[in-house]
């Protein structure tokens, strides 16, 4: 007996982006990733934000970003107020830099934040333990892996690759045609949209994207949907023997049992 967790519809693949730093290119990534239904996470570091002045400044003004994001439905996290290496600063900077961001943003954007990415994707374990104390569930590095695995530990999420990864498209290939028989799987892209500006290599991301899109069993997400997917998973209780499994969340889930699919809504009991 095999129990696997599936993605809404039964999907077993996911595909969700990452972007730092809220900059005037994001504006053009937003259009590509509308274009395709591909979601993002953007990384946004409150005390970085460009003022409302009428000038356009390098940085995304607050008015901007609320703007742009909410307009494509992207989803937002942190990045630190200040954007500084948390590792080389004292805990109580630490925290302040931490919880100003997240308070900043919650207000401007009206939502609840998360979410963070490491700014210079500087982190240790004093790190890691301060931000789960700020309210933060999940928390992305910049240490690539290559892979498409779920993480351990979500405070500490490499993603798959960056975009200027030589073998982004090799990855890619290998991601969506190949069937994956156990687990799920998910592919984490990660970057700066000033990258493209920089290289010349919009290229990159819209074949990307092109690629990647209209997939049936790719379930595009953002950072946040995914973590909260899987946290509500891990919530389901199961019968010892696994002969049934009760939903106590408040979202249908999916999940695979001896190779046929399932789903379970919100308060359901399910007898298998």
């Amino acid at each position: 007996m095999i129990i696997w967790m599936r993605f809404p519809e039964g999907r077993k693949k996911t595909l969700t982006l990452s972007y730092d730093d809220g900059v005037q290119q994001d504006k053009r990534l937003c259009e590509i990733l509308d274009k395709y239904g591909i979601k993002c996470t953007f990384n946004l570091g409150g005390g970085q934000l460009a003022p409302d002045d009428g000038v356009k400044h390098w940085n995304l003004s607050v008015s901007d970003a609320k703007e742009l994001f909410t307009k494509y439905g992207q989803d937002i996290a942190a990045h630190g107020y200040r954007h500084m290496n948390l590792s080389g600063i004292s805990p109580a900077q630490m925290a302040y830099d931490m919880i100003t961001d997240r308070a900043a943003l919650e207000k401007e954007f009206d939502r609840s934040v998360r979410g963070m990415a490491y700014a210079y994707g500087a982190y240790n374990d004093k790190v890691v333990d301060m931000l789960r104390s700020c309210g933060f569930c999940y928390a992305r590095t910049t240490r690539s892996t290559e892979s498409f695995g779920l993480p351990s530990d979500w405070l500490k999420l490499d993603p798959t690759a960056h975009h200027n990864n030589p073998r982004l498209m090799e990855l890619a290939k290998t991601f969506a045609e190949h069937e994956i028989r156990y687990g799920s799987a998910m592919f984490y892209l990660w970057g700066h949209s000033y990258e493209f500006d920089n290289n010349d290599n919009w290229n990159v991301i819209e074949e990307f994207c092109e690629y990647m899109s209209g997939r049936d069993d790719i379930w595009y997400a953002s950072n946040t949907e995914i973590y909260e997917y899987v946290e509500a998973y891990n919530q389901l209780i199961w019968r010892a023997d696994s002969s049934a499994v009760f939903n106590p969340t408040c979202r249908t889930l999916w999940f695979q049992k001896d190779g046929k699919t399932y789903s379970i809504a919100s308060g359901e009991t399910l007898k298998l």
